[in-house]
């Protein structure tokens, strides 16, 4: 696909490197948010499926991925900055749309909450307000190996916990990025973990309920960590709220495999689409309001 990148500044005066996948056809955008550890890159099968559909934004934290370099000797950044970030990234390319992975989903409610004016629609993939037992034990496991700057032991946390369905190529893959991050970036993530085990659900909760847009939230049935029924409990003050159960897949959605993907893939379109999903493309998955 033809991309145009570029980098822009933001909150802060940071700079963060940011590719657009143009699509002719539309004047509608879409902003990818990828959660932590990860960079735009992992976003790479769903800009694919959604580049027909809509133009495409990615973009690395200024910390991480193609964005490190141009931010030497920055500060550490917490979530609302993040969420600072992102509003900055939403009036710049004017997106319509916002997906958002894991703990990416952090910063985008707390951007969707200050109600921004362009965004019609969000989605909120593996992600969920409850901070569960196995969850809480990934978090004590993560914050003593980053601390450690233990690279072997935050490869291995990863691929045995909420990597745990990934196939063995893609497990490979991220041990090899997960390990060879920079120290700061070890540090950068330590201070999210400690700063996301601050907040407890009545906050997230507090958050969703500005929301003024409809909301997609996409679990996987096996994922122990940000489970479907625990992403359930955003219902309460999420009236717009739509929830989805991909079958047969964990933490990690699409990338599990080629039945995900296309479990993803249309239940993301009908939401974002509005009914207008190809005829004949049902997904194989649950699906209530």
């Amino acid at each position: 696909m033809y991309a145009e990148k570029s980098v822009v500044r933001v909150h802060r005066d940071l700079k963060v490197h940011t590719t657009l996948y143009p699509n002719p056809r539309t004047s509608a955008t879409i902003i990818l948010v990828n959660g932590s550890l990860a960079t735009s890159a992992s976003f790479s099968q769903s800009a694919r499926y959604l580049q027909p559909l809509f133009n495409v934004v990615l973009f690395d934290q200024p910390y991480q991925g193609q964005s490190r370099q141009y931010n030497p000797g920055m500060p550490l950044i917490d979530k609302q900055d993040e969420a600072l970030i992102l509003l900055d990234l939403i009036e710049l390319f004017r997106a319509d749309h916002v997906l958002a992975f894991s703990w990416g989903s952090v910063a985008t409610l707390l951007a969707l909450a200050q109600r921004p004016e362009r965004i019609r629609s969000a989605v909120i993939s593996s992600f969920s307000p409850v901070l569960n037992p196995a969850m809480q034990s990934y978090l004590d496991r993560a914050q003593h190996s980053l601390a450690a700057c233990d690279r072997q032991a935050i490869g291995d946390l990863i691929n045995g916990t909420i990597g745990e369905h990934l196939p063995s190529l893609f497990k490979r893959c991220n041990f090899r990025h997960v390990s060879s991050l920079e120290e700061f970036e070890y540090a950068q993530m330590l201070f999210h973990v400690r700063q996301v085990r601050e907040l407890d659900s009545a906050q997230y909760m507090s958050c969703v309920g500005n929301i003024d847009v409809p909301l997609l939230f996409i679990n996987g049935e096996w994922d122990r960590y940000t489970s479907p029924e625990d992403a359930r409990h955003f219902r309460a003050l999420a009236p717009q709220s739509d929830f989805a159960t991909i079958a047969h897949t964990g933490h990690f959605l699409e990338m599990e495999h080629k039945t995900a993907l296309q479990d993803v893939q249309s239940v993301v379109e009908r939401f974002l689409l509005r009914g207008r999903v190809a005829e004949g493309q049902q997904p194989r998955l649950a699906m209530a309001g």
